[in-house]
């Protein structure tokens, strides 16, 4: 049992997160390469984000795997995205490292979202049934390209208003 809950219930309960993780992330993202901040979206992205590292550590594991490793790396990035956008209010260079680090957690989720898709969806094992075959390496190299462009055009969209009090951005 983790957290009062059954390992199934657990498993349901962590899987929600990080859908709720990816979902809000795409949306802040998109703000982001739209000039807008989305202080609620963007809090809601963080926080389910670090959720889902932090449950993801909580599942039974007796040696250090490749998801252990990816949800310390998260858990990296996530401490400088925190620190660049609320501690040190996304001011000069910590803008863009805000904006980096919040697409790299990102990235992050998505790549565990494709990895567990193909190891859980039926038609999508069958494609790739160890994870070496090409479907899956086409899905993970998309992504990461995806990614890097979206990662591009926020760094180059979003800019934090200047005023105090001001809680949008405005387009570059």
């Amino acid at each position: 049992m983790m957290l009062g809950m059954s390992l199934e219930t657990f498993t349901v309960f962590h899987v929600v997160i990080s859908l709720i993780a990816i979902a809000s992330g795409f949306v802040v993202v998109f703000g982001m390469i739209a000039g807008k901040r989305l202080d609620m979206l963007t809090a809601l992205f963080l926080i389910t984000t670090v959720a889902t590292s932090v449950t993801g550590f909580m599942f039974p594991n007796h040696q250090i795997t490749p998801g252990i490793v990816l949800g310390i790396l998260s858990m990296i990035v996530l401490i400088v995205a925190l620190i660049a956008r609320y501690g040190r209010q996304m001011a000069g260079a910590w803008r863009s490292t805000y904006v980096v680090t919040s697409v790299i957690a990102l990235y992050f989720n998505f790549f565990v979202l494709i990895a567990q898709s193909f190891m859980k969806v039926p038609a999508l094992k069958a494609l790739a049934p160890t994870q070496h075959e090409p479907p899956f390496a086409i899905a993970q190299i998309s992504a990461l390209v995806l990614f890097i462009v979206l990662g591009i055009l926020a760094v180059k969209k979003f800019r934090v208003a200047s005023a105090a009090g001001q809680s949008t951005a405005r387009a570059a």
